[in-house]
């Protein structure tokens, strides 16, 4: 491995530290477990949050029992909404910790808990059997993922980060961040077999339950690759040089990256939204908007999740050669544009017509993806990153991916128009923009800090 040691371009005031980063074309066997280890650590964490979202017309009958089955679906959705609420606060807490401890320590510790979360959502007894005490628990569990989630979705894309060659960063950090589409066609398939392999009343009693517990085994799994990783070089120079002094990095990273903390936020936002219309929204979507079945609107959101996972890298590997910059508004545009129409077609009652619609969604999604992925861990110093890259990114997904379901729930009823989400997605789309267009958000590809 050849590494070049220079010093490092700082983002907002503080003093630089010079760290070394790979940029040598072959990769190490630590490089790829790296790799590995963050991708399975991403897998498992959006299993578990995909999973909920898949599972959501279910739940809404076994949790949240109502006549109106928008407001039984809507129920779901704000308790989906309410794990990525706690997530900047997970973030801001793994975040320090990870800037001071490291980001293998706290992965660890990141992966387990959701583990536990997801296999405990698939032990709750239902409304039926203990009333209200079950939403209130299902609330819990769902608290205890989004902490948990908030240090794990940043810290493994860090850690890759950290790792990953300097002229391969888009490429490695889209690969860690494709693993996040194949949970949902991995849940969704699971969904599948077993509601066709057994009968309704079934299904409905315990078969919904086997793919929360297998949460369980997958985190364990995750964590002895973990085991066989190592901290990069560029945290273990800072961290050297941290010891010296009294360091807060919550202080630091507020104090130095506040423009661009909120820069992240809205970056960030915009493929929050796409993103969780797609893994946590589709589904029920076509369903109760579509009138599909519950199998063949799993079967067309897994083809368009395979697409994303295919055409992701794809994005980093041109944000690699052209820069995360010109990917963010290129795919901005996209998503301004195509967001209605891929609305109609998915809404249309049709399946080809609903496959076609959400193949449509994902181009633009991976043609923003390209830059955003990297662009926001790539902003910040490694002395701050866990922590500034933490809280935006997850104040982003509160703010706008895990309220996208229920907005979008809630626009169609009040409206009656079934495009109503895609309108509010293109909206957000201008507005972001904008914002690339006409502020000051930097080109990140290739710093050295």
């Amino acid at each position: 491995m050849t590494t070049t040691q220079q010093p490092a371009p700082v983002p907002g005031p503080g003093t630089a530290t010079a760290v070394e980063f790979n940029t040598g074309r072959k990769s190490t066997g630590l490089q790829k477990r790296v790799l590995a280890g963050g991708s399975v650590g991403q897998f498992i964490e959006f299993y578990d949050f995909s999973l909920y979202g898949l599972s959501a017309v279910v739940l809404s009958q076994l949790f949240f029992p109502s006549q109106s089955p928008v407001v039984a679906l809507l129920s779901v959705f704000a308790t989906f909404g309410v794990a990525f609420f706690i997530r900047p606060l997970g973030g801001l807490f793994f975040g320090a910790l990870g800037d001071k401890i490291g980001r293998r320590k706290v992965l660890y510790v990141t992966l387990l808990t959701i583990g536990v979360a997801t296999a405990a959502i698939g032990l709750l007894p239902t409304y039926a059997q203990v009333g209200a005490l079950a939403p209130i628990l299902l609330v819990l569990c769902r608290l205890m993922q989004g902490f948990s989630a908030g240090g794990e979705s940043v810290g493994a894309p860090a850690f890759v980060f950290e790792h990953a060659p300097v002229d391969r960063r888009g490429f490695w950090l889209n690969i860690t961040l494709a693993a996040t589409a194949l949970p949902s066609v991995v849940a969704g398939t699971l969904i599948l077999v077993l509601s066709q392999s057994m009968s309704d009343e079934a299904f409905m009693s315990w078969g919904w339950r086997v793919p929360f517990l297998l949460a369980l085994p997958l985190a364990v799994f995750g964590l002895w690759i973990r085991s066989r990783t190592e901290e990069s070089q560029a945290f273990k120079q800072v961290a050297a040089a941290e010891q010296t002094k009294e360091y807060s990095p919550v202080r630091e990273a507020f104090r130095e990256n506040r423009l661009r903390m909120v820069q992240v936020v809205f970056v960030m936002g915009l493929t929050a939204m796409g993103f969780y219309f797609l893994v946590g929204y589709f589904v029920p979507f076509v369903q109760t908007s579509g009138n599909l079945t519950r199998e063949q609107s799993l079967m067309a959101n897994a083809a368009a999740l395979l697409f994303y996972a295919i055409l992701l890298p794809i994005g980093g590997i041109i944000g690699d050669k052209v820069g995360r910059k010109p990917m963010l508004i290129a795919g901005a545009a996209a998503i301004a544009v195509f967001a209605v129409p891929c609305f109609m077609l998915v809404t249309s009652g049709s399946l080809t017509l609903a496959i076609l619609g959400q193949l449509l969604f994902v181009v633009p999604l991976c043609i923003y993806g390209g830059g955003c992925y990297t662009f926001f861990v790539e902003i910040f110093t490694t002395r701050t990153r866990f922590t500034s890259a933490a809280v935006s990114y997850n104040l982003a997904y509160a703010l706008f991916g895990g309220t996208a379901p229920f907005i979008g729930t809630a626009l169609i009823g009040a409206t009656g128009n079934s495009i109503a989400p895609g309108i509010y997605l293109a909206v957000a789309a201008v507005i972001v923009l904008l914002l690339l267009t006409l502020t000051k958000v930097p080109e990140t590809r290739g710093n050295l800090h």
